[in-house]
């Protein structure tokens, strides 16, 4: 899952027709990756963020009151145990749910009462995602699995380019049974970034890996961040990785108790745990 935008309201964003869709949607160009990266203007702005889950007569408060800003080209670790509500932060921040209270913008758009229509546009067009499982169709090669997202995609790049990106220029055509699990979660980043996406939410990416390949993930998501300044999210348990990051937000029960900014970030290679 991905997606990319600019100005203008996103349920009025124009899509060029493509062989899988009929209909066109309108969706403006997407500002350069450079100018991303320098101007460091919000891309979120989240007030008042509540989740309530209702269970029969149990209701299970998952954020509380959240509070945050991100801007563009920050790389931005999410730091709680588990049940701490970075989860569902991130899928209420990638259109994957909406908040029970409080408001949410994307660049100045209210996404907040969302029609299901715009989230759609929202999520297709403006984030990628990583998950910690890979999601790769095992009957597609490598090359395969990325242009499944650059055939929608606006103005993607080449699937090539994508994976050359993550250091797989090498594995284009191999299968997801050809590939170790490190290169598998690689080709799930490169099938992330494919379509330039302004923001990427990685979700525990290096959760199912040994620390060696983790790493080896953790840097190709670090060299999105710093060539195409994509304001990039890594929600995690392991403390180690907040030492990457610009900042640092600690969750517990639903809450941001801690925040704490990095002045120099250090190299994913670098990173131990």
């Amino acid at each position: 899952m991905i997606l990319i935008f600019q100005t203008g309201d996103p349920a009025r964003m124009e899509h060029r027709s493509t062989s899988r869709e009929n209909k066109s949607v309108s969706l403006p160009a997407a500002p350069s990756s450079h100018s991303i990266a320098l101007s460091q203007q919000r891309v979120f702005e989240a007030r008042g963020l509540k989740k309530i889950y209702h269970t029969g007569e149990l209701d299970v408060v998952a954020l509380q009151g959240v509070n945050l800003d991100f801007h563009a080209g920050e790389l931005v670790v999410l730091l709680g145990a588990s049940g701490s509500g970075k989860s569902t932060l991130l899928n209420i921040l990638g259109g994957l749910d909406v908040p029970t209270e409080g408001g949410l913008r994307y660049k100045g758009w209210d996404l907040t009462d969302g029609t299901e229509r715009t989230l759609t546009l929202f999520r297709r067009n403006c984030v990628g995602f990583v998950f910690q499982f890979y999601n790769l169709i095992p009957s597609l090669t490598a090359r395969e699995n990325v242009a499944l997202i650059t055939e929608i995609a606006p103005d993607p790049m080449r699937p090539e380019e994508a994976l050359d990106l993550v250091g797989l220029s090498h594995r284009l055509d191999h299968f997801p049974s050809q590939l170790s699990g490190g290169e598998q979660q690689r080709v799930a980043i490169a099938r992330a970034i494919a379509k330039k996406p302004e923001v990427l939410l990685c979700d525990e990416p290096t959760g199912a890996l040994d620390i060696t390949t983790g790493i080896t993930v953790l840097e190709a998501v670090e060299q999105i961040n710093r060539e195409l300044g994509t304001l990039t999210l890594i929600i995690t348990h392991n403390a180690a990785m907040a030492e990457m990051a610009d900042r640092v937000l600690y969750l517990k029960d639903g809450q941001i108790v801690r925040e704490r900014t990095n002045e120099t970030r250090l190299p994913a290679s670098k990173l131990e745990w």
